[in-house]
């Protein structure tokens, strides 16, 4: 080989020579930076878990808050409502009672008897009021129906408003804002 050949061969044995050296020096410094980029990734990665860990936590606690504030809410309208099986078997007594009492009467003896029917009728509606349940007022207002139940009409007559209610043939209750049963009506149309 020609001299010029082996300086050219040996000048390229020392560049690759260099790269190498160069390239494991990099390798390693890369190695060391990846560790180091892996030690600080698994220390972020730790600290993230913990955050979610944290998070869930807290949510896990605002949805138990969030139950119990919704079971006592129910709790508190089931209490509110304890009645309403009650006033809806006692309602067509209190019917009975009020067609009793429309019957006109002469008699003394019956007379007491009305009265009686009336004490009874107003000790009915005594433990309702105690109770929350009231009587839907109808007659003269805005057919509503949320609250009445229209079963006729008929023609409006002077003095009288279209959907007003003319007449009530079976009075309507509601325990405190939810109707038990509808107030049956006749509405001017």
């Amino acid at each position: 080989m020609s001299k010029v050949a082996e300086e050219q061969k040996e000048e390229t044995l020392e560049e690759v020579t260099d790269e190498a050296v160069e390239n494991v020096a990099t390798d390693e410094e890369e190695q060391a930076s990846t560790a180091s980029i892996e030690a600080l990734s698994s220390e972020e990665q730790l600290k993230l878990e913990l955050e979610e860990a944290e998070d869930k936590f807290l949510r896990a606690q605002a949805e138990i808050a969030n139950m119990r504030n919704r079971f006592q809410k129910e709790r508190e309208s089931l209490a509110r409502f304890r009645s309403q099986d009650l006033a809806k078997e006692l309602l067509p007594a209190l019917d009975n009672l009020d067609r009793a009492l429309e019957t006109d009467i002469s008699e003394e003896q019956v007379e007491n008897l009305k009265k009686g029917v009336e004490m009874v009728k107003d000790g009915i509606l005594a433990a309702f009021k105690a109770s929350g349940i009231e009587e839907i007022e109808a007659l003269g207002k805005v057919f509503d129906p949320n609250l009445h139940q229209a079963v006729q009409t008929m023609p409006i007559e002077e003095g009288q408003q279209v959907e007003e209610v003319v007449v009530v043939l079976q009075k309507g209750y509601k325990l405190y804002d939810r109707v038990l049963r509808p107030s049956m009506v006749i509405v001017a149309q």
